[in-house]
């Protein structure tokens, strides 16, 4: 049975490219770039590439990326959109769970909940930093974003997405677990094919001491929290309670 993430992302490739929280690109690579002291002999892993949006854009800044994602379907859509722009990328289905490079990479990415951290327990979401850190070679450097665990105790999730109410998917049915910092949902959405669907899912809110310690644990040195906002990161934006996503950048 497929999970939760999976269905979700089947047949959905253009759709997603519409959502709101995927406008932010330019902005995003452009601190990403900042982050890399624009040194461009670095090698990039972008992990739950979706649909290239972060992997093309560097490509087409000079960069060597590879964009992996569990996908089929948004990988196949990724590399069209390579191939558009001329650009020849590596982009594989892989599991960020399990990926198979060691050593491989200077720098990984993980934007916009990549993978982590949807995964249904926190086990998997943990295997995920595990593996995406093995791909990284000596001094590696690992920048993502991920759910802010003191956004669900100081706000409403439903009144912050009815907010921001203009996409395709529409969460419903929203509740959050204090003893598990887990949120259910099910999701409203139309598919690429025109199909409309529902699916139940999970996913897993941190606060910043968890990611500190999780990181820690796999041997980085220097951990640096701080706010997300679309299209705009910066090491200025203090991370508040309002941030609904935080921006994490870990040094081995």
């Amino acid at each position: 049975m497929k999970k939760w993430y999976e269905s979700l992302f089947e047949n959905a490739a253009l759709h997603y490219d519409q959502e709101r929280f995927v406008q932010g690109t330019q902005g995003e690579c452009d601190f990403i770039e900042q982050e890399l002291s624009y040194n461009r002999d670095l090698k990039i892993i972008d992990i739950g590439c979706g649909t290239g949006r972060h992997t093309i854009e560097l490509s087409k800044r000079g960069y060597t990326v590879t964009g992996v994602d569990l996908s089929p379907s948004q990988i196949a859509h990724a590399r069209d959109k390579a191939k558009k722009e001329q650009l020849d990328i590596r982009l594989e289905v892989g599991d960020a769970r399990d990926l198979p490079y060691q050593d491989e990479y200077d720098v990984a990415i993980m934007m916009c909940e990549g993978g982590f951290p949807l995964m249904e327990t926190d086990e998997e979401n943990y295997e995920i930093l595990k593996s995406v850190t093995k791909t990284l070679r000596k001094e590696g450097k690992l920048i993502f974003t991920t759910l802010n665990g003191l956004f669900p105790l100081f706000n409403s999730a439903n009144e912050f997405r009815k907010d921001k109410a203009d996409g395709n998917a529409e969460i419903i049915n929203d509740t959050f677990d204090l003893m598990t910092f887990r949120e259910q949902f099910d999701i409203d959405y139309e598919d690429d094919l025109g199909n409309k669907k529902n699916i139940s899912g999970n996913q897993r809110y941190y606060i910043p001491s968890e990611i500190t310690w999780l990181l820690k644990s796999l041997g980085y040195q220097n951990i640096d929290i701080y706010g997300a906002k679309l299209g705009a990161f910066s090491r200025k934006d203090k991370l508040t309670v309002q941030d609904f996503e935080m921006l994490v950048i870990a040094e081995l």
